[in-house]
């Protein structure tokens, strides 16, 4: 049975990672952040890592806490509300994700315990420039060299790829739609040039260039030809996070717009009392827990064993969507100042946008949503 309370240990977490956003992460240091080459505060990081947050959802024996998709998805909630500018979804959940799946012994022993305590850091490498989100964007290619492999390629939108001890390189092995690889790469490996992109959420993105990139074989993770089924299965996971740290970004955006309705008078009377702008906050507020509730029963339906090819995407596809057009009403109802840089909700706005074209864009989801609905997704176990 659906169950959407919270438990005690849960509200603890939140109110814990609320403080510590608080501290370590306001809207100054958000500021500080916006195209750095690092992109990440060490202290807001290592704070994270002191309290246990970075291995919340990885196993307990390499020092993770073994904690459920729910438990992510409220501190994910909080992350998002702070826009804090930390690799939680890239290494926590996504590249952690893959290496708990399908890694062998050695690369869970060598690289989980480091993202847990935050002295290492994984980031996929995925996107490519001018490709899409399915297997067949996947064209940077990785060829068998003796015993190991040469990459190939170019890869777009690496998050805080300079700091990364690892990337996790998906690359093409074959023909098949879904003949690609994960492969673990050096960033300062030779043949690995890093460039910085500028982006519209001023996050910190890299283009990965391989050229002739030698690996060894036991670099890559998982058999060969699993690579593609794992990064899958990792973005379930990823896509609920991401919907999550979109609806904390959506509520704090709501509360300020809010505020702002309250505050702000025209023709002598508050902003809020014009009937027009009151609806479109209600409509916000809406659709905004809506998202969240298909959000909590993604996570929900993970903790139960149920299948989430459909309920992640669907999470995604309406979390996203949701936070970018409740932003642009903010922007709308804050009128022309809330677009300039003295004023947080465009920075709410922007990111919001780039977090609907992260982590497969909206088209994307509709097509792994309805390959759900029309091939039938798997029984409840």
């Amino acid at each position: 049975m659906l169950d959407l309370d919270f438990t005690e240990e849960q509200d603890m977490l939140r109110e814990m990672v609320r403080g510590v956003c608080a501290q370590y992460s306001p809207n100054e240091v958000v500021r500080r952040y916006e195209d750095d080459p690092d992109g990440y505060p060490p202290e807001l990081w290592g704070q994270l890592a002191e309290l246990g947050l970075l291995g919340l959802m990885l196993p307990e024996e390499y020092g993770g806490a073994g904690s459920s998709l729910l438990d992510g998805v409220v501190l994910a909630e909080e992350l998002g509300a702070a826009l804090a500018p930390v690799p939680y979804l890239e290494s926590c959940v996504l590249a952690a994700g893959v290496l708990a799946a399908a890694g062998s012994d050695e690369q869970r022993a060598a690289w989980l315990p480091g993202i847990v305590d935050g002295s290492a850091i994984v980031v996929p490498a995925w996107l490519e420039p001018g490709n899409g989100y399915s297997p067949k964007g996947v064209q940077a290619t990785a060829t068998a060299d003796g015993e190991g492999f040469v990459l190939s390629g170019s890869k777009a939108h690496v998050r805080f790829a300079r700091v990364a001890s690892r990337l996790v390189v998906l690359a093409r092995t074959g023909a098949g739609d879904t003949d690609v690889d994960l492969f673990l790469v050096d960033p300062t490996a030779d043949g690995v040039t890093l460039t910085q992109q500028m982006t519209i959420s001023s996050d910190t993105q890299y283009r990965v260039d391989l050229d002739g990139v030698k690996v060894a074989a036991a670099d890559r993770v998982g058999d060969a030809g699993t690579g593609w089924s794992t990064w899958s299965k990792a973005m379930e996971e990823g896509m609920v996070i991401a919907a999550a740290l979109a609806n904390g970004g959506a509520e704090h955006a709501l509360e300020v717009t809010n505020q702002y309705a309250k505050d702000r008078e025209q023709f002598g009377k508050p902003l809020g009392a014009f009937q027009a702008l009151s609806h479109y906050l209600a409509d916000a507020s809406t659709v905004h827990d809506g998202a969240k509730l298909l959000t909590y029963e993604a996570a929900w339906a993970h903790g139960a064993g149920r299948s989430l090819q459909k309920l992640a995407p669907m999470a995604k596809l309406f979390s996203c969507n949701s936070y970018r057009d409740l932003t642009a009403t903010a922007q709308q109802i804050f009128g022309g100042v809330g677009f300039t840089l003295e004023y947080e909700i465009q920075l709410y706005f922007r990111r919001a946008k780039q977090l609907q074209l992260s982590w497969n864009d909206t088209r994307r989801c509709e097509e792994l949503v309805a390959v759900a609905v029309l091939d039938g997704e798997p029984a409840p176990a």
